[in-house]
């Protein structure tokens, strides 16, 4: 038995890499979910900036179709009245889409933190190929 185990030895011995190449290899794996969590916070970053100028530009044209008198709501035109309720349809899509966009944000954050904190030796600026 040990004789059978001896010659397999022989002809492949076991050699495990080096602590250079299992760095090299770590550090890559490491840079591959430090990009796609980047990237994913980036992408959500911009997505909640651009919709935030989208809502503010249509809370100021909703501003305008109100008008500024304290009765106005009385004597309003239908096709006004029509408008105003899309404004309205959007801006609270918007917003409760802008609330999910910050969740996501915060929580991307965090696992960019839970990255660094989990892997100190990672360098997050290195590129391995």
């Amino acid at each position: 038995m040990f004789e059978v185990i001896r010659q397999s030895w022989a002809n492949s011995p076991f050699a495990a890499r080096s602590a250079t190449r299992d760095t090299e290899t770590d550090q890559t794996r490491l840079q591959s979910v430090a990009r796609a969590i980047e990237q994913a916070l980036k992408s959500a970053e911009a997505e909640h900036s651009g919709l935030k100028a989208r809502i503010d530009d249509v809370l100021a044209r909703a501003a305008i179709t109100l008008g500024n008198g304290t009765d106005e709501y009385l004597t309003r035109e239908p096709a006004d009245i029509d408008l105003q309720n899309q404004f309205d349809r959007q801006i609270a899509n918007g917003q409760l889409r802008l609330e999910n966009l910050a969740q996501q944000i915060q929580a991307f954050a965090f696992l960019k933190v839970a990255l660094q904190t989990r892997f100190p030796d990672f360098k997050s600026g290195s590129r391995q190929s």
